[in-house]
């Protein structure tokens, strides 16, 4: 029995960490077998990949770097829990995957399609999302939210109001390619119209 893929995707400050827990507890409430896992990160060598990623100390990476070290995340991710959970018949919800690459190195760091494509088609060309959820939430709106938080910005928070309007806008084209995949939430509203948008989609595609 094949397992479902859901990934979760948005911008900065689009409220993810909120959406998963009203994914988990849909899911927890209609008996579905799942698992949550997130990108870059889920295995051990794929969270010291994240460290490095998000990390302010950091500093500039070249954005082929970039995009090579979330890849290089993402199939320790696929080997160790996405690919057993979903041939064990089980849901699976990833906090970002490869549209986050095509939205941010692609679209914010100018690097285009072609590439993520290509590493797409190498790391994961027989798996692909059956339902994307895109929080939409204008750049400003998200850069507020951050300011509110009590940890300091990450390593992409920081990046410039330009860089993130690329990736939004990368991320809209991206559910105007595949509009039966994706499912855009207007994710400045308030929470519970959030949470209500996300159950409404799950129950369509999931009951």
């Amino acid at each position: 029995m094949a397992g479902y893929f859901i990934t979760l995707e948005g911008g900065e400050g689009a409220g993810k960490s909120t959406a998963i827990t009203t994914i988990r507890e849909w899911l927890t409430t209609a008996g579905k077998t799942f698992v949550l896992t997130r990108e870059p990160g889920g295995t051990p060598p794929a969270e010291r990949i994240r460290e490095l990623l998000l990390d302010p100390a950091t500093g500039e990476l070249a954005p082929l770097t970039e995009l090579l070290l979330m890849f290089a995340a993402r199939n320790e991710n696929l080997q160790q829990i996405i690919r057993p959970a979903l041939a064990a018949g089980k849901v699976v919800v990833s906090d970002r995957f490869t549209d986050a690459s095509m939205a941010y190195q692609g679209g914010g760091r100018g690097l285009g399609r072609v590439p993520v494509e290509r590493l797409a088609e190498l790391v994961h060309g027989d798996i692909r999302p059956d339902l994307t959820l895109l929080l939409d939430v204008p750049v400003d709106v998200g850069l507020d939210r951050i300011g509110e938080r009590a940890a300091g910005p990450d390593r992409f928070e920081q990046t410039r109001p330009e860089f993130l309007e690329r990736v939004r806008a990368a991320y809209l084209e991206q559910a105007e390619r595949e509009p039966q995949r994706f499912a855009v939430i207007d994710a400045s509203l308030g929470l519970e119209a959030v949470s209500k948008r996300i159950r409404s989609v799950l129950e369509e595609r999931l009951a």
